[in-house]
């Protein structure tokens, strides 16, 4: 038997798991390490903390002195380091993927006529979620950076070029597919960085990474005299559809993250979604490219985060579910889930989130539900935009840590009126890294059997309960919008 290392990199924590060859979890490691937010829109990371968590959770998996085959990378994508070649220091904290700051530049773009260019290269929204306007204002506000670019000392990398770099121990600078397709930098269609893009955006191709397939060769984990080949790179979302094993044109998955993320496989095709969906790269594994359509939610698990550190509701995440009201009745209370703006498919940048409807009546139960209910009514807006483009949702498979609350679970199941199919290993995203490192060493992944599924049945008792909170929200969430841009 086989073990595998996958290095699994959060936006708010870092984990190492240990799989044997059948996917059985040998053992873990987690870490969390806290965000910055230093103006309104803006949200930060301390690279050293990443690096320092990947270490420790790297080192306490390996104590045992386990034979690791390989490993497999997974990281949060879009977040943005830009670091010096000869010090190999961060100039300036990471720009991680929530941040709103480059919102003006991107509507000047847009206005500019820049937009569809932008799309059809990329398959993106102009937004400032993706790198490149990130590394554009790095360049543009750091003192020097901008000379230092042009003078070929800056590298620019996602989580996982960093990572590579700084742990390798031979400063390899490669990226994946995947990572590099949510940039807007790359040609999703000619797999290469774009030169009309990189002027665009005014960024020296010298600061880009190799890009190698999910399953290349990215060298070795140097930690503590331990070498262990890194055989797979892969970002989170799509590292989360191969977990699923959603491989085949139309599986689908959502992610319930920090963030919540829907993705479903459209195989070698790419396929062109107006209201606000992405086109990304989903995988590139033994010599095919696969692509994929998604949905990318901003605020998630950050909601039960906040309600936990922020409001004191509750002092464990685990301990939400008992204040959430059974039958998602919220008693009319609302809640806009938009602590950076809104994500697909409204790309909105400037609104706030916020309560509505809290009357004296109104319980810290009302407000939790509330906020759930709102990730599922977000679930649910798209997955009705793919049927209206005849991509069935006839289930969805979930994982990530909220869909550990199975009172959440039903409730997602009543508001979209599907099955809900919840593994019964929920870390998918760990999961992927480790199948691709396994494919890359020659591993036959289809002879391993498919976890176990708990499923989540829509309440019939409970769904005209559930539409008509989604509506209350939804015209909610379109008054909001509006009133906004007034």
């Amino acid at each position: 038997m086989k073990n595998f290392l996958a290095i699994d990199q959060g936006t708010t924590s870092s984990r190492a798991i240990i799989f044997d060859s059948n996917l059985q979890l040998i053992s873990e490691s987690q870490k969390e390490y806290d965000l910055s937010y230093p103006k309104d829109g803006w949200v930060e990371l301390n690279v050293e903390d990443v690096l320092r968590t990947v270490r420790e959770t790297v080192k306490s998996v390996l104590s045992n002195n386990l034979k690791i085959e390989a490993c497999g990378i997974t990281n949060q994508r879009e977040t943005t380091v830009v670091w010096s070649k000869s010090t190999g220091e961060a100039i300036y904290p990471a720009i991680v993927w929530q941040d709103r700051r480059t919102h003006k530049f991107c509507n000047n773009l847009k206005l500019d006529g820049h937009e569809e260019t932008i799309r059809n290269k990329t398959g993106l929204v102009l937004d400032p979620y993706f790198s490149a306007t990130k590394i554009k204002w790095i360049l543009d506000n750091v003192n020097g950076a901008r000379d230092k670019a042009e003078e070929g000392d800056l590298l620019f990398g996602t989580i996982d070029a960093y990572l590579i770099y700084k742990l390798t121990g031979n400063q390899n600078h490669f990226t994946d597919v995947t990572n590099a397709s949510r940039t807007m930098l790359f040609n999703i269609h000619t797999l290469e960085w774009d030169k009309e893009l990189l002027e665009m955006f005014d960024i020296p191709q010298t600061m880009l990474p190799e890009v190698l397939s999910c399953d290349g060769n990215f060298g070795n984990l140097n930690l503590d005299n331990t070498n262990i080949p890194i055989k797979g790179v892969i970002g989170d979302q799509q590292a989360a559809l191969v977990g699923q094993r959603c491989m085949k044109n139309g599986d689908m998955k959502s992610t319930y993250g920090t963030g919540c993320f829907l993705m479903a496989n459209t195989e070698e095709k790419t396929v062109s979604i107006d209201e606000g969906l992405l086109t990304t790269i989903a995988y590139s594994l033994n010599g095919k490219t696969h692509y994929a359509i998604e949905g990318s939610i901003y605020s998630c698990g950050n909601i039960i985060k906040w309600l936990r550190d922020k409001m004191n509701f509750f002092d464990t995440s685990e301990q939400s579910e008992s204040y959430l009201n059974k039958n998602g009745e919220s008693n009319n209370v609302l809640f806009l889930p938009a602590f950076n703006g809104l994500g697909a498919p409204f790309w909105d940048s400037d609104i706030r989130g916020g309560f509505y409807g809290l009357t004296q009546d109104s319980s810290i139960e009302d407000m939790v539900t509330a906020c759930f209910s709102s990730i599922a009514f977000q679930t649910k807006e798209i997955t009705s935009i793919l049927e209206k483009h005849d991509i069935k949702v006839k289930s969805l498979l979930v994982d990530g840590g909220m869909v550990k609350n199975k009172t959440f679970c039903q409730i997602l199941a009543n508001s979209l009126e599907k099955e809900i199919l919840q593994p019964k290993n929920v870390e998918s995203t760990a999961l992927g890294a480790c199948i691709v490192a396994m494919t890359a060493s020659g591993e036959d992944i289809n002879k391993i059997k498919v976890s176990d599924m708990d499923i989540f049945e829509p309440n019939v008792e409970n769904i005209s309960t559930s539409k008509e909170s989604y509506d209350k929200w939804k015209s909610y969430l379109i008054q909001s919008i509006n009133s906004e841009k007034l």
